[in-house]
């Protein structure tokens, strides 16, 4: 019996080392980078030590009243049953109390509430498993994807430092300038968080939820999404990039051409070998979290691609679930949320790879004529 305990003192001993050497924890929130997250810290600080002062006092009184007022064999207790002036104390001052508290309580939340005279504005979309960002203002828009790689999560590799929290495309920002953000969301409830910001707010299907932020150091500021949204909740991190004004500028123009290089593109004749590279890239993108990289997907929620009859049959088909999605499934509607390029390349792609070899092709001119057909 002592081997068997001492065994596995052992063995818990060895589980535990590794979180209690290695866990990154703290006893306090931090301050933020931002004029709201550092009201948010000063409230917090503000509140705790009332909350000290208060606990303090009630437990003094109450050690000191067990002490002073213990049964003795000499002393007779007092026979009293109410005391008008205890009883409008106790009353009065806990009210002062919760109106210093809601003074500084309400000056903060109107400051976060406030959206208005905004320099920029973005509209952040979630998607399983993704954000979308719009900057309205400048009439473009992309996606933002988890860039961790699959070696790293199924344990093939080392782990990288912001594993999980790093994506293709981050959200980006100007320092000192008022950003306001339009939240909603394309399926179900998801929730943007970035707490250096101050900022954890739902984002809800055919909803719009507003808030706004002022970042004032130049860095990159990672979250997540903080609302369980299905198999790929821990997936979804959001990164946010501040960078001075010049340099904003700058990105903002290179997004814009991009856009217009983008929509350019749709009248291109692409070739074969030129849509199953750009496709591959789409897939991985937007499809392998669900269908898996070798179109295996994961039945019954995530059928295979991979030799399907969707993949091998009807184009039109083919091209009418891509774009509209199942409805009752989990398979969304990819039209919004792809160019006409890609869609073309990433359901050429599924036509042809891992075997399916159909030889077949639809170009981006055929995805735009089929959708304002609709």
């Amino acid at each position: 019996m002592r081997v068997h305990a001492k065994r596995a003192g052992v063995l818990l001993g060895g589980l535990m080392a590794p979180a209690l050497s290695t866990a990154d924890w703290t006893l306090n929130m931090s301050p933020g980078v931002t004029g709201t997250s550092n009201d948010i810290f000063s409230l917090h600080m503000t509140i705790l030590w009332i909350c000290v002062v208060i606990g303090v006092v009630v437990f003094g009184i109450m050690f000191w009243s067990i002490f002073a007022h213990r049964k003795s064999p000499d002393r007779k207790p007092a026979n009293f049953h109410e005391n008008t002036l205890v009883e409008i104390l106790w009353t009065i001052i806990p009210l002062v109390i919760l109106v210093v508290m809601a003074i500084p309580a309400t000056a903060t939340l109107v400051d976060m509430y406030d959206t208005t005279e905004a320099d920029v504005d973005i509209k952040v979309t979630g998607y399983q498993w993704r954000w979308k960002y719009d900057y309205i203002n400048d009439d473009f828009g992309y996606f933002s994807n988890i860039s961790t790689s699959d070696d790293e999560i199924y344990n093939r590799t080392e782990k990288s430092e912001n594993y999980l929290l790093d994506v293709d495309n981050p959200m980006v920002v100007p320092v000192g300038a008022k950003v306001r953000l339009l939240l909603t969301a394309n399926d179900v409830i998801h929730s943007w968080w970035v707490p250096e910001f101050g900022i954890k707010k739902d984002a809800i299907p055919g909803f719009i939820n507003e808030a706004w932020t002022r970042v004032d150091e130049p860095g990159i500021y990672r979250g997540q999404c903080t609302e369980l949204c299905g198999v790929k909740h821990g997936f979804m991190p959001v990164v946010v990039k501040a960078v001075p004004q010049d340099e904003y500028d700058d990105w903002v123009a290179e997004q814009k051409e991009a856009a217009q290089r983008e929509r350019e593109l749709t009248q291109k004749d692409w070739t074969m070998e030129e849509l199953m590279e750009r496709g591959e890239k789409a897939y991985a993108s937007a499809c392998a979290s669900c269908h898996q990289a070798d179109g295996s997907g994961s039945p019954p929620a995530f059928p295979a691609l991979k030799g399907s009859q969707i993949a091998l049959e009807d184009m039109d088909a083919h091209l009418d679930v891509v774009v509209n999605g199942v409805s009752g499934t989990a398979m969304q509607a990819f039209g919004d949320q792809l160019s006409e390029v890609d869609l073309a390349a990433v359901i050429t792609y599924e036509r042809n790879a891992w075997g399916n070899d159909t030889g077949e092709m639809v170009t981006p001119k055929e995805v735009f004529e089929y959708k304002n057909q609709e």
